[in-house]
């Protein structure tokens, strides 16, 4: 039996029916302090897509650049596509992922692989005979 997911003594229902200013107190203190001055124009306008989405009047995927955004618990559940410098990832919220921020979801680099050493690395490597 999978074990039920809580956040601060919370679970996931109840924390769907607190209030915001009683759920902003439950976050750590930088999320405590940006979410306390208010939403941003670009919050603001992601949470009006994400209610429409919830209520089946926005039909396209959400897509944002606001990868500082905080994940709030009415955003469970959504699928939302996050700029990751290049293109936008599809991040499905869980509720592990309340309290985080949408960009630590939607990775900006890539793992570097290198070649072969030697080989297409330089002008004279294609002297160098192949295998």
């Amino acid at each position: 039996m999978p074990k039920e997911f809580t956040f601060r003594g919370y679970t996931f229902d109840e924390l769907r029916k607190l209030p915001m200013d009683e759920f902003i107190n439950l976050l750590n203190s930088r999320e405590r302090r940006s979410l306390k001055r208010g939403l941003l124009r670009k919050y603001k306008r992601l949470m009006e897509k994400i209610r429409e989405a919830k209520s089946g009047k926005y039909t396209k995927p959400i897509r944002t650049h606001a990868r500082d955004m905080i994940i709030l618990p009415e955003m469970v559940g959504l699928t939302i596509h996050v700029y990751n410098g290049k293109e936008f990832v599809p991040v499905e919220i869980k509720p592990e992922m309340i309290g985080f921020r949408l960009g630590e979801f939607s990775v900006t680099t890539k793992k570097v692989i290198h070649g072969e050493p030697g080989l297409r690395a330089t002008r004279g490597s294609m002297y160098v005979p192949l295998k």
